[in-house]
């Protein structure tokens, strides 16, 4: 009976023993000071990438935000000839669509065409806007697995070290530096790669629906001021 206890003993053991070496923290410091160089690098990344895409997330909900009956009040102020009345509601309003209608109301009196120039000027600064820092997104999403290859590359090359040192002789042991380092910044950085990839796409949607809001009413507003009188 002793014995079939010290055996359960010994197995829990084994398998605590197994449990702590799989922990991603005691696979991170497996992987010697260059892998933990490599996934602090990675670590920074992921930041910087969710730090972006919270605030473009903010900021283009923001300025999806309008008032369903703004255009029917432009409208109404441009008619009546309250073009003054008309600034101070897109003033208001303060959002990419207010400024553009803005933009328009501005140069009434001038040629449709340099109207429709002007707001199409405005049009794409307020895109310029709105896209702010999404490109370092991308270029992490692209630049991440690279940096978790090197990773791979760097690992490779401890463990052909290790070896060379060894005579030759293959020790699983001296291999594990170098394989953890490996293995764990290639995943690493494809889940940083991963993660940004997907953040970036849900921006550029979110983003070209308010470029469309802003196309829509653009075109109404030119309409209107088409309109006979």
């Amino acid at each position: 009976m002793l014995l079939f206890q010290d055996a359960a003993q010994d197995t829990l053991q084994d398998g605590l023993i197994e449990e702590q070496t799989l922990s991603v923290i005691e696979l991170i410091r497996s992987g010697g000071v260059g892998g933990q160089v490599i996934i602090a690098m990675l670590f920074v990344l992921l930041l910087v990438a969710l730090y972006i895409y919270f605030e473009r997330i903010l900021a283009i909900k923001g300025a999806s935000r309008i008032d369903p009956n703004f255009m029917n009040q432009i409208k109404d102020h441009v008619s009546g000839g309250k073009v003054d009345a008309a600034q101070v509601l897109c003033a208001q309003m303060n959002t990419p669509v207010s400024r553009l209608i803005s933009k328009g109301i501005s140069r009434i009196g001038k040629p449709l065409e340099d109207i429709n120039s002007a707001i199409e000027n405005a049009g794409r600064l307020e895109i310029y806007k709105l896209e702010k820092n999404m490109s370092v997104v991308a270029t992490i999403s692209g630049v991440a697995p690279m940096i978790g290859f090197l990773g791979t590359v760097i690992g490779m090359i401890l463990s052909i070290f290790e070896i060379s040192k060894a005579g030759g002789n293959i020790d699983m042991k001296l291999l594990s530096g170098g394989l953890y380092t490996a293995m764990t910044t290639t995943v690493a950085g494809l889940i940083v790669g991963i993660v940004a990839y997907m953040a970036y796409n849900h921006m550029v949607v979110r983003t070209d629906k308010v470029v469309h809001q802003m196309e829509s009413n653009s075109v109404e507003f030119l309409d209107l001021l088409n309109e006979p009188i």
